[in-house]
């Protein structure tokens, strides 16, 4: 008599918990390791794995939006500062008032060449 084939036929190896995917394998330093493990450490759940805290670290890290620096109102006047005083030093002390400014201006805008790349010109409209 011959046997039927079970339908149930048992897998053999370990379950997948995960689903499909694409399997990608890491290599870790200490320092990042170490971090890693803080982080599971203050986490409510007792049996994170490794795993599932960079799975979960890595959907935080795609889903946060961050806002573009700008720079600070104060940063920008002391640049302006900064800057008067080096052209000042710059700046042929014996030629006439006039002429000091008009050379100030010219070193400020820059080349004609540049100064369709430069974004602080376009911010302003000039």
């Amino acid at each position: 008599m011959v046997k039927s084939i079970n339908a149930s036929a048992k897998r053999r190896g370990r379950p997948v918990t995960t689903g499909t995917g694409t399997t990608i394998g890491v290599r870790m330093l200490d320092d990042p390791l170490a971090a890693l493990d803080a982080w599971i450490a203050k986490q409510k759940e007792p049996d994170l794995t490794r795993p599932e805290a960079i799975r979960r670290l890595v959907e935080i890290g795609l889903t946060v939006k961050t806002r573009p620096k700008q720079p600070s109102p104060a940063r920008a006047e002391r640049a302006k500062e900064v800057a008067a005083k080096l052209l000042a030093q710059l700046v042929d002390q014996s030629a006439p008032a006039e002429e000091q400014e008009s050379r100030k201006r010219r070193l400020l805008k820059g080349p004609e060449e540049f100064r369709d790349v430069r974004v602080d010109l376009k911010a302003k409209g000039k």
